[in-house]
């Protein structure tokens, strides 16, 4: 464990995050669309999981543009009509991502970052906690979609970084 470094926890940490969030895209396309797209409640932060899903994949797009010196006006994904468009377009973002975090360098972490919110307001902040951002805020997403999947067909499997661990080191879960 000495070896690793933190671009190695980066890189880890976001496998886990594309294959957490997969695992309940998985689920919620086997529902189908018009069960994807039943609204669920308005206890959520979006109330059907095909807004929750589009949420996280916006989420993933804005901060890969802001962390490669963009600032959109406007989160993408709110416009995608169904999973099929957003399975396409999550696949090139993450394609993205993959590229990105390929080629990250130790120095590269402490980068500072500047970027625009979608109203424009200017912030400066170092690009480690903005890597770490992104998949926590897909955790709390993701346990809306699995409460939400819960509540429309059944507990979803387990997306617990423990449980991807044992599933990629061979020792299933």
């Amino acid at each position: 464990m000495a070896d690793v470094t933190a671009v190695d926890l980066v890189r880890g940490l976001y496998d886990y995050h594309w294959w957490a969030n997969r695992r309940l895209f998985h689920v919620a396309a086997g529902l189908g669309e018009v069960v994807a797209n039943r609204e669920v409640g308005p206890q959520f932060s979006f109330p059907t999981v095909q807004r929750m899903l589009n949420h996280l994949y916006g989420g993933d797009a804005i901060w890969l543009s802001r962390w490669q010196g963009d600032s959109p006006s406007s989160v993408p994904g709110a416009d995608i009509p169904s999973l099929a468009v957003l399975r396409e377009r999550w696949d090139a973002v993450e394609s993205e991502q993959r590229s990105y975090l390929a080629a990250l360098r130790p120095d590269d972490l402490g980068r500072t970052v500047d970027y625009k919110t979608t109203d424009g307001k200017p912030f400066r902040v170092a690009l480690w906690p903005l890597l770490q951002h992104v998949a926590n805020h897909a955790t709390h997403h993701r346990s809306e979609v699995a409460t939400m999947l819960t509540m429309l067909s059944g507990s979803p499997p387990d997306t617990g970084i423990a449980t991807y661990r044992l599933l990629v080191s061979g020792q299933g879960a």
